[in-house]
């Protein structure tokens, strides 16, 4: 269901002070979901190779074979993002193209890719912003246990160093990983992501070596930095949304702070103040769960950032009780149920609440204290093509537009947000959706592979000049 938002709730592209000076705008992309050329130069299948395999996992049984072809189609790219006027890019590094297996040395031949990927977008001013893990983890590591298993922090670790030593020369921005939520909640718990599997005891502990493999990463790759006085900027970045009671209920109270507890505690709490929240530590055991958590692990995942990556998409109410005021269920654990806000909503069926941003932005200053960039932040939305070949998506432009104000506002009041980085720039293969939803400010016939910047992209790109003042 889709509940478009009429063109005068974004109006003409105009300048936001707010914005003007010391801000970065971007756009983003992520490597499984453009890149296609799969077997191409001795990449070999990550997880999501094979879950679009399995039957029923993928909408339409598609995959990112393909996707938009950037591996083939990267330089005229570059050109499209440098035509967007934009800042900085974020992509992420394919760890199968990089290190096949997620064992070894470098695949000269991946890195490659890379190199002239960097190369390009400085050589048009853009400045590149890498993300060394975006979901696809190299197949064999699954085999060897996948993240629930220890061993996949110390892997990672290990492709951070020498991914950041090959390219740690020329960029200056990383981040360590893309939603360790996503990674490890919808992919071994709830079992809709790669690679599929349903348990919650294998989700936590898959939770605890994301975070311990990120700080592990963050080590070896400042000891590189040093080592040849490189700057540094690194970070992580984690998908939060702003979570509230449904009423002021004892029952929705504690069902919101659960839903804080397993969605933002347990990862900002772990990152910053070097612990795991004590109330969901508490309720862990009633779910036959207890954290892998050995000597010095959360002084490792507290390692210092310099920045937080923040994603945000919608904002969540949480009920104690369920539809027939129960507040426990079958299996006698508490009752956390989401509430729609009764708001309109985009062709994921998620809610539009960019007041959400502006109190979440302003909540993770106050509780964190962290230097925050927006690194994901747009909407899918059902685009058709007008006869003149135009995209007009006004209802994508006020999505970005509402969104912008809310960092607007947010930074007016305090928040120490750098940077704005619209998710996406193409439409791409959208994971278990497969190609039907699109969430690009650039559409992709894929087809002819033609991109075609869509209303919103223009928008996007007009908003950017005019409050550089250009």
């Amino acid at each position: 269901m889709t509940s478009p938002i009429t063109t005068t709730e974004a109006g003409p592209a105009r300048a936001i002070p707010e914005l003007a000076e010391n801000f970065t705008w971007g756009v983003a992309t992520s490597a499984y979901q453009i890149e296609g050329a799969t077997e191409a130069d001795g990449r070999t299948p990550s997880i999501w190779d094979t879950f679009c395999r399995v039957p029923g996992a993928v909408a339409n049984a598609e995959n990112g074979d393909t996707a938009c072809e950037h591996y083939r189609r990267m330089p005229e790219d570059v050109e499209l993002i440098a035509g967007l006027g934009v800042d900085a890019y974020r992509f992420s590094l394919a760890w199968p193209r990089i290190q096949p297996g997620g064992r070894g040395p470098a695949n000269a031949r991946g890195l490659a890719f890379y190199d002239r990927l960097v190369d390009t977008l400085l050589a048009r001013g853009i400045t590149p912003w890498a993300t060394l893990y975006h979901w696809d983890l190299p197949q064999e590591l699954e085999d060897a246990g996948g993240w629930p298993a220890r061993d996949t922090a110390y892997r990672f670790a290990e492709y951070a160093e020498l991914t950041y030593r090959a390219l740690g020369d020329r960029v200056t921005h990383w981040t360590t990983l893309n939603e360790p939520w996503c990674s490890a909640m919808l992919g071994y718990h709830e079992g809709v992501h790669a690679p599929g599997r349903r348990d919650f005891g294998d989700a936590l502990h898959a939770v605890h070596h994301l975070l311990l493999g990120h700080g592990l990463a963050a080590e070896r790759m400042r000891a590189a930095a040093a080592e040849d006085a490189r700057q540094l900027s690194l970070g992580i970045v984690l998908n939060l949304g702003h979570g509230s009671p449904a009423s002021d209920s004892p029952a929705d109270l504690a069902a919101a702070r659960r839903a804080d507890g397993l969605g933002t505690r347990l990862y900002l709490d772990a990152l910053v103040h070097g612990r795991y929240p004590a109330d969901l530590l508490a309720e862990l055991p009633r779910r036959g769960v207890t954290l892998p958590v050995r000597d010095g692990d959360l002084a490792t995942i507290a390692a210092p950032l310099d920045l937080l990556g923040v994603n945000y998409y919608t904002s969540h109410r949480f009920a104690g009780t369920d539809e027939h005021g129960a507040e426990t269920d079958e299996h006698g654990l508490p009752v956390v149920r989401m509430v729609p806000f009764g708001r309109p909503r985009t062709a994921m069926d998620w809610e539009i609440v960019p007041s959400g941003l502006t109190e979440l932005l302003l909540r993770l200053q106050r509780e964190y204290g962290l230097p925050m960039v927006i690194t994901e932040n747009g909407a899918a939305f059902d685009d058709r093509v007008a006869p003149d070949g135009t995209v007009p998506d006004a209802d994508r432009t006020a999505y970005l537009a509402g969104h912008l104000a809310a960092v607007a506002r947010a930074r007016a009041a305090g928040a120490d947000v750098r940077g704005y980085f619209a998710w996406s720039l193409f439409d791409n293969f959208e994971w278990a959706y497969g190609y039907d939803k699109r969430f690009g400010i650039v559409r992709v016939d894929y087809d002819t592979q033609r991109r075609t910047v869509k209303d919103s992209g223009a928008w996007y790109r007009d908003t950017v000049r005019l409050t550089r003042g250009e």
